[in-house]
Order: C-alpha cells, then structure tokens, then sequence
C-alpha cells in the first residue's frame, strides 16, 4: 500500500482520505487496519488527521446512504445476527443516540453498522454529525496509536 500511495506523490494524502471513505461505506476490512495504514504510512499525527476526516467523511455518507435508501441497505450489507443484535437500540431516539455516542467514542464497535443504522432512525443530521466530529477522535487515536505501538513490537520481535 505504501508503494501504491507514495506514487501520488503529494496526492497520496488525498488518495489515503478517499480509501478510508471507501471502506467506511464499503465496509469490507476492518477500520483498525485502515487506522493502522494512515500512521505507518504517514506518521502518528498526519496519519490521525487523514484517518479522522476519511472516517468522518465515510459515517456521514453512510448516514446518507442509508436515511435515503432505509433498512434494505442494512439487510443487504450486514447479517440478521447484527441487525437483530444493535436493533434493539432504535426504539427510541434519545435512548438510540446515547447508545451510539457512547459505542462511537470506544474503538471496538461496529462503526460502519451503527452510522448505516443510524440513518434508519429519527436522530437528527446535526446531532449524528455531533457525535461523530466528536466521538471520533478517540476512538480513531486509540486504534491508530495503539496498533501502531503493537505493529511495532511485533515488527520488533521478528527482527
């Protein structure tokens, strides 16, 4: 990947941003590992900034997608298992918006699923972009620093 995006030269940045846009809404790897990409590719703080505005980018579209498109979206994406299991949550749109707030600060939820389910619910546009803008940075900095001192122990073991 880094051959790959090292050949845009100072495009490369621009190119990382839109490759973490693409698997928020085609969520096909796990974030972590795009997380991971950003800081070895482009160091610790670049690599969170480009992380965070191609994550946020790629919430908000699935938010679109998904209040323009509805349930089939999810059912069409993610299992009945996960569906059923999150569903649960939409019953109401404060209980709905907390639940999401406090699973998109924490780095091991669903992300890409929740942003999709969120757009099948009543929450506003302005507070999912709310929670979004400001639950991100954590959850982003803790899987793009924390792989990274990982990636770099094992790195180290291996050597």
């Amino acid at each position: 990947m880094q051959t790959y995006i090292s050949g845009f030269g100072r495009m490369g940045a621009l190119v990382f941003i839109v490759f973490q846009v693409v698997q928020v809404v085609i969520p096909l790897l796990p974030g972590g590992l795009g997380c991971l990409a950003g800081v070895l590719l482009f160091g610790p703080w670049a690599g969170f900034l480009y992380n965070y505005i191609g994550i946020c980018i790629g919430s908000i579209l699935a938010f679109i997608i998904s209040r323009n498109f509805g349930k089939s979206v999810l059912y069409a994406m993610f299992s009945d298992k996960m569906i059923a299991k999150y569903e649960a949550w939409t019953g109401s749109e404060s209980k709905f918006a907390r639940w999401f707030a406090i699973a998109i600060f924490f780095p091991v939820a669903p992300d890409d699923f929740l942003c999709y389910l969120a757009g099948t619910t009543g929450i506003s546009w302005r507070k999912f972009t709310a929670i979004i803008l400001m639950g991100k940075p954590a959850s982003i900095a803790l899987y793009s620093l924390g792989l990274n001192v990982v990636f770099k122990q094992i790195a180290a073991l291996v050597h």
